[in-house]
């Protein structure tokens, strides 16, 4: 992004506001130009014959044994070199030097004034000379030689001229200097790579780097870092440092190692650390632009992991696959993209991100950024990849990887998929046959992408979908980072997305300090309520990981220097199962490798880093269930139209407590499954299901009884009026139960036993407490004729809910003989 703190590049002709606006003012550090160094020759030649052809050399430094000098002469000689020697070197006849020997001129003239004889001048002078220069070639001299052996060697070690090529290598590399473990080289491949000293852990503030958590330990690479909170260049690094998190640790002294900076890897910010279960590889990122610093031509750096060694893998090109480039085209570096691992599937993504000359060997500044929607995808050394086509039929990649560059997967190729940089990418297993991964966030200089449509890739079909959201969603933002926790039982994978910034207006940024959840399947935003906690300053360029159920924070830009936070290095935990930011991190012990839920561990799709993780109490009210699982609510609430969402589900596990009961009743995944799908049959929706049926079918038999009881009340009460109408008529008239009470009795009663209590046919009235009702003054009675025609041993009495209920075949017989 050009006005975020990674990806401000001043580039001709265009001027991008940048919240490091005043950093890129300032003209860059120019480095002085070493001058080479100049040797003079050890010793020059005399200028004149010795006595007998030869003539002592002598030390400027007049370094004689006078004591072995000839007995009378020894005062007088001794007296005249030592003042000689004496003399300050603006006064001698040479000037010292402390890189030469020179023959004495003032010494002959010296011994030819003198009334020394000829033989004991040319013993003392032969003898003398040649001692006092053996001994300053065997100290001073020989230390220079030592000197200059040991400046030069390096620099000519590496060299063409030695039939070598690559870095300088400093220190001799020869002879019996010996090195300390840290200095030696490691041979990968014929290629040397020489660690270098440990990278500092403490510094100010850091931000930008790359990480990846395996098997315990979480590896940071690369970004950037200040020792003070002003300094505003020279902030890249190639630093190395890891964090163990299988022991728990203070936020303020976490278990941080620096290791070995590595000579090979460039120092890069903002690209991703990949990890397969014994490898990193790191993918992209930009180099410095304060200094500014040229690209070198792309190459994938590995670690690996058992043998602490990188291995370069130059020149990579893409091959041919589903929804792909052409193939054979050159891997090119990137930046401020959006990475993520799936080691069970042994693949890394790396989706959309931009390309300038701060990223891209060869690429000219007057040439604009280019922003990207393309997914990189690497297949690790050793694994599958049917969407490759030079993997089908069950071939591995072999040790430099297969990349492929989808291109055109879906939607991807579309004006409703836009080109954007800065968000974030995580994976989520269960859906379809890989599992899917789902994209939030992220921008370029002109638009941002909202978060209440989200975009989402289905692995094994390389094909984009859009799904829609509920809830309220967080506002624009890019730079955020987000983890994902599994709920025990697998019925629900929520997201947890914190921080990241707002670059509008350009020039003001704001960085977020909130966090979000997004639940799936239903596809729900939910703002966790921090109001009462201590939170971090808001940060964007942060890394995010999980384990053991909670996220490790590392890092991040708060502002500029005039913000007054100062000195940030950055390291936070918040527990995702309650919602709350803790002063430490909490190493639980019971989990396997990969830090799997328990019922999980024995399916290779189970989410990583979900050990402990327990469903929040706000996502429980949205979405159902309970701590281990059992969401209700388990397709998206904005119905998907298409894709692994709208027809797949969840992988989902029966979860059983410490005494052995079962916690969730819910379907086992296929054991050993390398796919993330299928699973077994899904005995709770099946329980579910059953369950729902039955209660359908009682409520629809309820409804039809009430249907039954209606109508046939109304028959009955047609059947008393007609029969008090024919009463008071004179006509034959019907059973006496249908006659209404006198006044001489109870009137009105509902009670059973007073309805049932006349059963005589014909009485009289007066004599059994009843009395014929006048007859209707028009028309027919209620009911019509057909009334008259029902029986009347079906109608002797008021009908009963609880009678229709027992009995719906009778009551309906009734009611179809009216």
């Amino acid at each position: 992004m050009e006005d975020d703190f990674t990806s401000h590049r001043a580039t001709a002709g265009e001027a991008r506001p940048s919240y490091l606006s005043y950093i890129d003012s300032e003209t860059p550090p120019q480095r002085a130009t070493s001058t080479p160094l100049r040797y003079r020759s050890i010793i020059k030649s005399p200028n004149s014959p010795t006595p007998q052809n030869r003539r002592p050399r002598l030390s400027v430094f007049k370094e004689l044994d006078l004591d072995l000098m000839p007995g009378e002469h020894n005062r007088e000689v001794l007296g005249d070199l030592t003042s000689f020697s004496t003399i300050r070197p603006s006064q001698r006849p040479h000037a010292d030097s402390f890189d030469s020997l020179q023959s004495d001129d003032s010494l002959s003239d010296y011994y030819a004034r003198s009334e020394i004889s000829d033989d004991s001048m040319a013993f003392a002078g032969a003898q003398n000379g040649w001692m006092a220069s053996w001994r300053v070639f065997s100290s001073s001299r020989l230390m220079m030689l030592a000197l200059v052996f040991l400046v030069a060697m390096p620099l000519l070690h590496d060299t063409p001229l030695l039939g070598k090529a690559g870095p300088a290598i400093p220190g001799a590399t020869a002879g019996v200097i010996k090195r300390t473990d840290l200095e030696k080289k490691d041979a990968v491949d014929e290629k040397m790579v020489l660690p270098r000293q440990n990278t500092n852990i403490n510094v100010c503030n850091r931000w930008s780097q790359q990480s990846a958590l395996v098997n315990g330990t979480l590896y940071l690479y690369g970004g950037r870092s200040s020792n003070d909170p002003s300094q505003t260049s020279n902030t890249w690094n190639n630093d190395f440092l890891s964090i163990d998190v299988t022991k728990s640790w203070d936020i303020s002294a976490p278990s941080i190692i620096g290791l070995p900076r590595p000579s090979g890897p460039p120092p890069v910010a903002n690209g991703f650390l990949w990890n397969s279960y014994d490898s990193l590889f790191l993918y992209g990122g930009e180099y410095s632009s304060e200094p500014t610093t040229t690209p070198s031509p792309y190459s994938l750096w590995e670690y690996n992991i058992p043998s602490k060694s990188w291995k370069e893998h130059q020149s990579p090109k893409s091959s041919t696959g589903n929804n792909s480039d052409g193939g054979n085209q050159p891997i090119l570096g990137s930046a401020e993209g959006a990475g993520v691992t799936v080691p069970q599937l042994g693949r890394g993504f790396y989706f959309a991100g931009h390309e300038d000359p701060y990223t891209v060997n060869g690429w000219a500044q007057p040439i604009p950024r280019l922003y990207l929607k393309s997914l990189l995808e690497f297949t690790f050394p050793g694994y599958t990849n049917d969407g490759v086509q030079s993997l089908s039929g069950g071939k591995t990649a072999g040790s430099d990887g297969v990349w492929r560059n989808i291109t055109q997967g879906g939607i991807q190729d579309t004006a409703e998929f836009p080109s954007r940089a800065d968000s974030v990418l995580v994976y989520v297993p269960g859906y379809g046959v890989n599992g899917i991964l789902v994209n939030m966030g992220g921008g370029t200089n002109e638009s941002f992408t909202q978060m209440n449509v989200i975009d989402v890739y289905d692995i094994a079909n390389s094909t984009w979908y859009k799904q829609s959201t509920t809830g309220k969603y967080p506002i624009l933002r890019v730079n955020p980072c987000a983890v994902a926790a599994s709920a025990a039982d697998g019925s629900s994978t929520n997201i947890y997305m914190f921080g990241g910034q707002n670059l509008i207006p350009p020039g003001n940024q704001t960085q977020y300090d909130d966090m979000w959840i997004l639940t799936i399947p239903s596809f729900t935003w939910i703002s966790v309520d921090m109001s009462n906690q201590s939170v971090p300053p808001g940060r964007t360029g942060h890394t995010c990981n999980v384990w053991d159920g909670q996220m490790i924070v590392v890092g991040g830009y708060t502002g500029p220097p005039q913000n007054g936070l100062g000195c940030d290095s950055g390291f936070y935990v918040f527990n995702l199962s309650n919602n709350t930011w803790q002063n430490n991190f909490n190493s639980l012990t019971g989990a396997d490798t990969q830090n799997q839920q328990l019922a999980q561990s024995k399916d290779p799709a189970g989410l990583s880093g979900s050990y402990g993780y327990e469903v929040p109490a706000a996502v429980q009210s949205v979405i159902g269930g309970k701590g281990t699982g059992g969401a209700t609510i388990t397709a998206p609430a904005q119905a998907a139209t298409a894709g692994p969402l709208a027809t797949g589900k969840p992988i989902t596990y029966t979860v059983t407590g410490a005494n052995g009961a079962v916690t969730t009743e819910t379907g086992t995944a296929v054991a050993g499954s390398s796919h993330g799908g299928g699973g077994g049959p899904n005995i709770a929706a099946i329980v579910a299901g059953v369950v729902a049926g039955l209660f359908a079918i009682l409520a629809g038999y309820l409804g039809f009884c009430t249907w039954i009881y209606r109508k046939q009340l109304k028959l009955y009460k047609n059947h008393v009026a007609m029969t008090q109408r024919a009463a008071a008529a004179g006509g034959p008239g019907e059973k006496a139960a249908f006659l209404t009470q006198s006044s001489s009795g109870p009137k009105n009663s509902t009670d059973q036993s007073s309805r049932n209590g006349a059963s005589g046919v014909g009485s009289t009235p007066g004599t059994s407490g009843y009395e014929p009702v006048p007859p209707l003054p028009h028309g027919p009675p209620i009911g019509g004729n057909s009334t008259a025609n029902s029986s009347v041993e079906d109608l002797a009495g008021e009908p009963s809910f609880v009678g229709v209920l027992l009995n719906p075949r009778r009551s309906l017989r009734v009611i179809n003989r009216d």
